[in-house]
């Protein structure tokens, strides 16, 4: 989502005649867009504030801003210790960017915007995208569940969708511009809403869209996933056999204290039917240990998900208070040493089950998506299956954005290792 946010944002100051740099000293204007989903992130943030302080004060005509969900969230603490900062700007106020940077030529303190908007969905603007494979779209912006570890309905708002057309409008503009897959982006893509038409009616729209070869979509939430979502992979080659299906934790204790609105029985019955009805189907899914009242039974609620799904691959995550949100009033709070405990569990039993998945795919061929060239090896390309797959593979003349068909003949880790076929 901060991808295209970014993207949004460049493309509206090119409007005005900015043009990117890649060299922060040539910069006129530099702008961070942050993210407060977990505190190492914001603190990677104060530390780039602090390395480019340095360039403000040898030309104070460079302006610096600060984007996103962090100056949503912080903007007192930012205003606080960080005076140099020019312009901080929620993700509602984006359109207003131009302006405040020109107000910012006046002798002002600060420019700052985070009010929260019930309406914006930017379905008026094209981000400016780099070249490359995969292009993002957002669907919808905010978001309605209110987890208690989550942060994101005070970042971003309340849960808002964009109509079909405007969606459909920005795809076809990602292919005449050479894109073969988009990632339709939601907080929780598939609660999309619009004029009582909802996400597989927008997924299926989208597939009809000749010259996009694959489509993606992150993240569905469990609660609002149903037969309809499932069918449109069945019947949808383009749409691609890979779903992100966020678990967060196996407890039912630990999920209604999480206000995941499902259990631990829900999640597995869908995460089974998906995978009878969807052929050749990866699962991966974000997993949190350590949250607050987590007993090493909870744990093991998870574990036992895990071991009957074997998700292809997982984000993992030690729980962190976020200031603001209901799960920071909790004091039950899990020791440190038991959070590191159970990741590494978790950890190496995931390793464990991406590698079973992946060498299960050993002589089969399947069709990949040239992406670019392998880092190891000039020599080699790497590319992505429709199941979201790493493939890496001796280079035959394709360039990136061909579609190739490789055998698969070895599988490392989260990588698999093929050769090209007829």
């Amino acid at each position: 989502m901060n991808e295209y946010d970014s993207e949004l944002v460049a493309g509206l100051l090119e409007k005005e005649s900015y043009q990117r740099t890649e060299d922060s000293k040539e910069a006129q204007l530099i702008l961070l867009n942050t993210c407060s989903v977990r505190e190492n992130a914001e603190d990677k943030v104060h530390a780039r504030l602090s390395n480019l302080k340095h360039l403000k004060d040898g030309n104070p005509d460079v302006k610096i801003g600060v984007l996103g969900c962090m100056a949503q969230n912080l903007k007192e603490d930012l205003l606080k210790s960080k005076p140099y900062v020019d312009v901080i700007l929620g993700p509602d106020s984006y359109r207003k960017l131009p302006e405040m940077v020109q107000e910012t030529k006046i002798p002002l303190e600060n420019v700052v915007d985070t009010k929260l908007s019930r309406m914006e969905v930017y379905d008026d603007l094209f981000p400016a995208r780099r070249e490359g494979i995969n292009a993002w779209i957002s669907i919808m912006r905010g978001c309605d569940k209110f987890c208690t570890f989550c942060i994101v309905p005070f970042t971003r708002g309340r849960e808002r969708s964009r109509s079909i057309e405007s969606v459909v409008e920005e795809v076809k503009q990602i292919r005449d511009d050479g894109f073969k897959e988009v990632t339709l982006l939601g907080q929780n893509v598939n609660s999309y809403h619009h004029e009582n038409r909802r996400f597989p009616e927008l997924l299926q729209k989208v597939a009809e869209i000749e010259g996009i070869e694959r489509i993606r979509y992150t993240s569905p939430h469990p609660q609002d996933f149903d037969d309809e979502l499932i069918k449109v992979h069945k019947e949808n080659s383009k749409v691609c056999n890979h779903i992100h299906f966020p678990l967060q934790a196996g407890s039912d204790p630990i999920l209604e204290r999480m206000n995941r609105t499902y259990t631990k029985q829900h999640f597995l019955d869908l995460a089974l039917k998906m995978r009878e009805q969807i052929p050749g189907l990866a699962i991966s899914t974000d997993m949190i240990v350590g949250f607050p009242g987590e007993t090493e039974a909870d744990f093991q609620d998870t574990v036992d998900v895990m071991n009957q799904v074997k998700f292809d691959t997982a984000f993992t995550f030690k729980y962190s208070p976020r200031p603001g949100t209901k799960a920071a009033e909790y004091v039950d709070t899990v020791p440190e040493a038991d959070k590191q405990d159970r990741l590494e569990r978790m950890i190496v039993l995931q390793k464990e089950h991406t590698l079973l998945r992946n060498r299960a795919l050993v002589g089969e061929t399947l069709e990949v998506l040239v992406e670019k060239n392998s880092k190891k090896s000039e020599n080699q390309h790497q590319g992505r299956t429709r199941s979201n797959k790493i493939v890496i593979f001796d280079k035959a003349g394709e360039q990136p954005g061909d579609m190739v068909n490789v055998e698969i003949i070895d599988a490392q880790g989260i990588t698999l290792f093929g050769r090209i076929v007829d």
